[in-house]
């Protein structure tokens, strides 16, 4: 069975998707409003609504496989000390260039070079979206596991939290990313 179609997984693919919304007010595939947002501090809500956003639907596997061939990067970590990335779409595993076994054992912070400067910026992210519930237009410097440089752009970063309040991690959907030149600084 592939990694994102596992019981796990599909369950934590509907867990991005309804997090997601709950945050933003947004479809997480589609970006299209669908519920009024929460505020920060605020339990997931499944409230009864007139139409269901189009990743929700009642097939388990639909929305797994939705998210995993998206044509964005979307990547989540657990809540550990040094969190572990536990997702990573294809488009993600493309632009970090490693599979979902590597993905899914690499701490987050080493998804960015680790120049203090970088590394600060990274976990001001992280803290804002802690605090705030989530954060949009976010911009960062990357690495893959070749070395490769590159900068994601428009990323949304959010608390993936279940329905009790339960904080599961956090995810990144990234809108766009640009390759950079090994000496090219911004």
């Amino acid at each position: 069975m592939q990694p994102h179609l596992t019981p796990e997984s599909q369950a934590f693919a509907r867990l991005l998707a309804e997090s997601f919304t709950h945050w933003t007010g947004r479809d997480l595939l589609t970006l299209q409003m669908s519920v009024t947002p929460a505020k920060a501090g605020a339990p997931l809500q499944r409230a009864a609504q007139p139409a269901e956003p189009p990743l929700l639907s009642r097939d388990h596997a639909a929305p797994a496989e939705a998210l995993y061939t998206a044509p964005f990067a979307l990547v989540a970590h657990g809540t550990e000390p040094d969190p572990i990335f536990c997702y990573a779409n294809r488009a993600a595993q493309a632009l970090w260039e490693m599979d979902w076994a590597a993905f899914t054992q690499l701490p987050s912070r080493m998804s960015a070079e680790p120049a203090s400067a970088i590394q600060d910026d990274r976990n001001r992210l992280m803290a804002a979206a802690l605090a705030n519930g989530w954060i949009a237009d976010y911009s960062g410097i990357r690495v893959s596991a070749t070395g490769r440089r590159f900068e994601i752009r428009d990323t949304v970063l959010w608390n993936v939290v279940d329905g009790a309040g339960k904080r599961w991690g956090q995810a990144a959907r990234v809108g766009e990313s640009v390759k950079l030149l090994a000496q090219q600084r911004l």
